[in-house]
């Protein structure tokens, strides 16, 4: 792969959340290389919001066996520390190869899981570790032995440990939300509030946070999802108090449609907006056209107000 090839696939990872900021060189600085067989492993504090180095010195020399060592370290945190591993343990990692300057790293469909804020988070441990090994100057990461994407789609392609600075969470600015979300249960036909504490990209907007919470689904027990989970949000903004959001086809039939009134999934999104995001009016589209009716009984080419007459006691 040509130097160039790997500088356009860089400039797809920085659009996926880093750099926003404005905070990386014009040019690319060369990874951090360790010295005297002293390498740092960066985990998560303990509120796993920001990465922390550990100091740790080896012998190895082997490049293979070296990379194969500090993953090792990745993913088991030494007892005496206050911090978490950036690897969740239901990721399943299933190993590594390597093809000159490049490492590439397999993980189980689950790595493609993680919460956005998660995910950033151990790509930024997994590339600033290991590109410190000699002759590693990039990582690239596969989920269910495809590439990992970024917030448009594209392949993140290959990822240098000089793509983050040491204090990631500013570069990041992520922050700490209280958001109010509307979710059902079993009988689908009310919605009931669940609170939740969101760490998230400043940049993204709260009314985009609101949806992607709504498909990620509900985290307390008794409640169920409004959302398919398998939709994929195409674009949300917001214009006079008006949040226009565009869904794909998904949103009408994924999941089997989700057993709730055909009501539950509109007034979920739309009331979720109203209480987080100061939204008085939602329109929908699908795939950008709003000529569309919801399960064949809600028109779609309408602007929904918040409706308290759903929300359940």
């Amino acid at each position: 792969m040509t130097g160039r090839r790997w500088r356009l696939l860089l400039l797809l990872f920085v659009s996926a959340a880093l750099l926003l900021s404005g905070c990386r060189h014009e040019e690319e600085q060369p990874p951090a290389k360790a010295e005297n067989g002293v390498y740092q492993i960066y985990y998560l504090d303990a509120s796993g919001t920001v990465l922390t180095p550990n100091e740790y010195k080896t012998d190895t020399t082997d490049t293979d066996q070296l990379i194969g060592e500090l993953i090792d370290q990745l993913r088991t945190v030494p007892k005496d520390l206050d911090s978490q591993s950036a690897i969740p343990e239901r990721v399943d990692y299933r190993g590594f190869h390597r093809e000159e300057m490049v490492v590439y790293l397999s993980f189980g469909d689950a790595y493609n899981s993680m919460r956005d804020d998660q995910e950033i988070l151990c790509r930024a441990a997994l590339a600033k570790t290991l590109t410190q090994a000699p002759d590693i100057n990039y990582i690239s990461i596969f989920a269910g032995e495809q590439p990992i994407l970024d917030a448009k789609g594209q392949p993140v392609g290959m990822i240098s440990g000089s793509d983050f600075v040491d204090s990631i969470s500013d570069v990041n600015a992520y922050e700490r939300t209280m958001l109010t979300l509307y979710f059902t249960d079993e009988k689908g036909e009310l919605l009931y509030p669940e609170t939740r504490e969101v760490v998230h990209n400043m940049n993204t907007s709260m009314a985009q946070l609101v949806i992607e919470e709504l498909i990620h689904g509900p985290e307390t027990f008794r409640l169920c999802p409004t959302v398919p989970a398998d939709t994929r949000l195409i674009s949300v903004s917001v214009n006079d108090n008006v949040c226009y959001v565009n869904f794909d086809e998904t949103f009408l039939t994924g999941s089997g449609s989700l057993a709730v009134a055909d009501y539950i999934p509109i007034y979920s999104i739309v009331n979720s907006l109203a209480e987080a995001a100061g939204i008085s009016r939602v329109q929908f589209s699908i795939n950008g056209s709003a000529n569309v009716k919801f399960r064949d009984s809600i028109s779609l080419d309408t602007q929904f107000e918040r409706n308290l007459d759903y929300i359940g006691g």
